[in-house]
């Protein structure tokens, strides 16, 4: 059964999801001509009414989360799910970066002669309406209303169950905030029913682009049961690849970063690849250090044959994104082996070489396909606020652009304006056809 076998058509009648995506759509096209002072002013208001409201965040938080321990929650997704004050500080911080960031929006991309009086512009404008369908973190709520904001769409947000209190009060503060300015808080929305996001899913008149943030499967039905345009990535297998050329002790350091400073991101490696030059001395280094931090390792069995004490790995470990403190590792002859790998098993997400070979780093950046490929730095720095972004609203994996980290830039489009004086095509065409200046101005 699919989705279309659940929702039936659209009546006369709107649903209350319908009625919610017209009301974010009317607001939506006032907020995307509104001044870049009006926005700004606006994206100050949410901080200072998340900073008011921190206390109720917080508790709600931890009332999602007492819930979550009781329905079983699974470890990596409790870990997205939990708010601190200092998660909650850092996104607060998160939409002030945005507040001063260059608007997008009216920026001429291409200023055009056509022919004398007859001028062509393309310049950059709002998507519309986003829908963005997220599971646990509820700070991504924020980052995401504030992007929305500066790049002049509405939102419908739908967290997941475990995260509903948590949305709430984020969504509740950041209306009272909005109520304050010039923006239509209307132009923020928050359901909260699973039944809902069917409907949202059949919305194609009101919202412009989906953006999925959860897990394989839940990503993928979105992708299968929607005709709007879906923008997200389903898993995160990131690889970390130790070149004969390493430095064993940076190396380790940032094996360990890549692993341990929050497992349950996407960006965090999943896979460790090792040259079979250095093995013998840098896996005991590297597993001493991983265990130290709790972390599960699994081998090949060139692996095993230099940690015996580990658990052996299994093609299953090349395709799983655990999300968790477990780390597969395989012996590699050759960077060639080592991009083969990835080709084979890699999400398009991260990948990284530890190298000191320029060579090495430099083929292993041209060949790997993935929307972030680094060199002796870690897997974890795939991430919008890292990049000067402000925030993301959710990584892209896909070919086309945007890709990677998604900020202002994939949230916009662009329209072709054109003025004439009585220009006519026919002038064009035929025997004594004009020509066309076509000159940058």
């Amino acid at each position: 059964m699919t989705i279309l076998d659940i929702v039936s058509p659209l009546s006369a009648m709107p649903t209350a999801s319908e009625a919610i995506a017209q009301q974010t759509r009317q607001a939506a096209s006032k907020l995307a001509v509104l001044s870049t002072e009006d926005k700004n002013q606006a994206i100050e208001a949410i901080a200072q009414a998340l900073e008011l409201a921190q206390d109720d965040i917080l508790q709600a938080n931890l009332a999602d989360c007492q819930g979550a321990t009781a329905a079983g929650i699974a470890k990596p997704l409790y870990k997205r799910l939990l708010l601190d004050e200092h998660k909650l500080r850092d996104a607060i911080a998160g939409v002030r970066d945005v507040g001063k960031l260059e608007d997008p929006i009216g920026k001429v991309q291409i200023h055009r002669e056509i022919d004398t009086g007859l001028i062509l512009k393309r310049i950059t404008c709002s998507l519309g309406v986003l829908g963005i369908i997220f599971e646990a973190r509820p700070e991504a709520a924020i980052q995401i209303v504030s992007l929305a904001i500066k790049s002049g769409n509405g939102v419908i947000l739908k967290g997941g169950k475990e995260a509903l209190r948590s949305c709430e009060a984020i969504v509740k503060a950041i209306k009272q905030g909005l109520s304050h300015t010039v923006v239509n808080p209307d132009v923020v929305q928050l359901l909260t029913s699973r039944e809902e996001i069917l409907e949202l899913l059949q919305l194609d008149k009101y919202v412009d682009l989906i953006i999925p943030r959860g897990s394989n499967a839940f990503v993928k039905f979105v992708q299968d049961n929607t005709r709007i345009p879906v923008l997200g990535h389903a898993d995160g297998i990131c690889h970390l690849y130790v070149d004969q050329f390493a430095d064993i002790a940076k190396a380790i350091s940032i094996t360990v970063d890549s692993k341990i400073q929050y497992p349950a991101a996407c960006n965090a490696i999943e896979t460790l690849l090792v040259h079979s030059s250095i093995a013998a001395e840098f896996l005991p280094q590297v597993a001493v250090a991983l265990q130290a931090q709790n972390v599960e390792l699994k081998g090949d069995e060139r692996t095993l044959q230099i940690l015996p004490d580990i658990a052996p790995a299994t093609e299953i470990d090349w395709e799983t994104e655990y999300s968790d403190l477990i780390l597969a590792i395989k012996i590699v002859d050759s960077l060639n082996e080592a991009i083969s790998h990835i080709e084979n098993y890699g999400s398009r997400h991260t990948e990284a070489i530890i190298t000191e070979d320029i060579t090495a780093a430099e083929t292993f950046q041209g060949l790997v396909n993935a929307a972030g490929v680094y060199h002796n730095c870690s897997t974890r720095f795939a991430d919008g606020f890292r990049y000067g972004f402000g925030a993301e609203v959710g990584i892209s994996t896909q070919q086309m652009p945007p890709r990677g980290p998604v900020g202002l830039e994939g949230l916009i489009t662009y329209k072709y304006q054109m003025s004439g004086n009585g220009h006519i095509v026919k002038t064009y065409t035929g025997a004594n056809a004009k020509s066309f200046s076509h000159r940058d101005l």
